[in-house]
Formats: structure tokens, C-alpha cells, sequence
């Protein structure tokens, strides 16, 4: 038995300059339109057993509307970041360099008072390793930094990979096996 997991990149809530940590505003504009753009390729995913998202605005907006009405799960929220939720990178680290050095540098470390790097990746992983295994198909929209982690877990990859996965606004990834022992799966856009 194998399980499929497809995980969706909710659309743009703002421009990627300025993205702010744990971002709870709903799609803008922008991120409508290009929903209505690529919906025609996504919608298909929706015919998934098990259809999941994480519970920020913006993933259950683009969920709702590729018509995947995805169930809301707690284990899919965004990173936890403590004083520095709602604040850009460039605004963090005017106001503490040394923290931001450190959470670069540290995946233990959390110097924001939330989540560190280590339990993100362990809580999303957690939740991709407890999908029921009797060969289903699950497709979930989640925010860029959860595809990150759970693409960091799915791979037992060092923590630092995390940095260098560029998720973009409605990419999809698909992960295949069972707990504890996942494949990254990519596909050919030729069907």
C-alpha cells in the first residue's frame, strides 16, 4: 500500500517583498486572477480521496476555489514565529540582527519565541506520517514554508535544505510511500 500526497501551494496573499511571517490576510488580486489561470491544470487533484489545507485565509480561499472544499488542518499551519508574526524579514532583522543570524543558523533555535526550525519539520512531518496508508490519494494546499518542511522530512534532508526550496504561489510536489518512508514524485507535464 502507497499513499500519494499532492501538495498544493496556496496563491499570493501580497507581493513576495513583502511577505510577512505568518501571514493570516486572505489572496489579493493577484492571487485570484492567477488561480483562475492555472485552475484548469489543478481542479483534477480535487478527485483525491482525502482533500486538506492549511488553515491560513489564503490556502482555504485557493482550496475553495479549485473546488477541492479541503477540511482545515491545525497540524498544516504556517511556522510559528512568535514577536516577529505579521513583520517582513527586512523589518526583523533592522530591529534584531543577531536573532535573525542565529534562526538562520541554528534550527534548534527560536530566538522569535515560537516555533523552531526542527519542530516545524517535526510537525509536519508528524502530520504526513499519520495520512491513512491504504493507497490513498491526498491533496492538501499549504503555505510555502509548510511544503518546505514537509519536502525537508519527506527527504530526510539536512535542516539547512529548508533555505534553498523555492515554493512558488500555486506550484504543486507530490510525495509518494508510506510513514517514515517517502519518495519525492515528479511528473511529467504530459499526460
Amino acid at each position: 500500500m502507497t499513499l500519494r500526497v499532492t501538495l498544493v501551494a496556496a496563491a499570493r496573499s501580497s507581493s513576495r517583498l513583502t511577505e510577512r511571517f505568518d501571514d493570516d490576510r486572505p489572496l489579493d488580486q493577484a492571487g485570484w486572477h492567477e488561480v483562475q489561470i492555472v485552475a484548469h491544470t489543478l481542479v483534477p487533484l480535487g478527485a483525491a480521496e482525502l482533500r486538506y489545507c492549511s488553515p491560513t485565509p489564503r490556502s482555504r480561499a485557493t482550496g475553495d476555489a479549485l473546488g477541492f472544499a479541503p477540511m482545515a488542518q491545525p497540524a498544516l499551519r504556517d511556522w510559528e514565529m512568535g514577536r516577529w508574526r505579521g513583520m517582513t524579514l527586512g523589518e526583523v532583522t533592522a530591529r534584531e540582527p543577531a536573532a535573525v543570524d542565529l534562526w538562520l543558523a541554528d534550527p534548534r533555535s527560536a530566538p522569535h519565541g515560537g516555533e523552531s526550525m526542527l519542530g516545524f519539520i517535526g510537525r509536519v512531518g508528524g502530520w504526513l506520517d499519520t495520512r491513512p496508508a491504504d493507497d490513498a490519494l491526498v491533496v492538501a494546499v499549504a503555505e510555502p514554508a509548510v511544503i518546505r518542511a514537509a519536502l525537508v522530512y519527506a527527504l530526510n534532508a539536512p535542516p539547512a535544505t529548508y533555505w534553498n526550496v523555492d515554493v512558488r504561489p500555486l506550484s504543486t510536489i507530490t510525495l509518494t510511500g508510506l510513514p517514515g518512508r517517502w519518495s519525492l514524485s515528479l511528473e511529467s507535464g504530459i499526460r
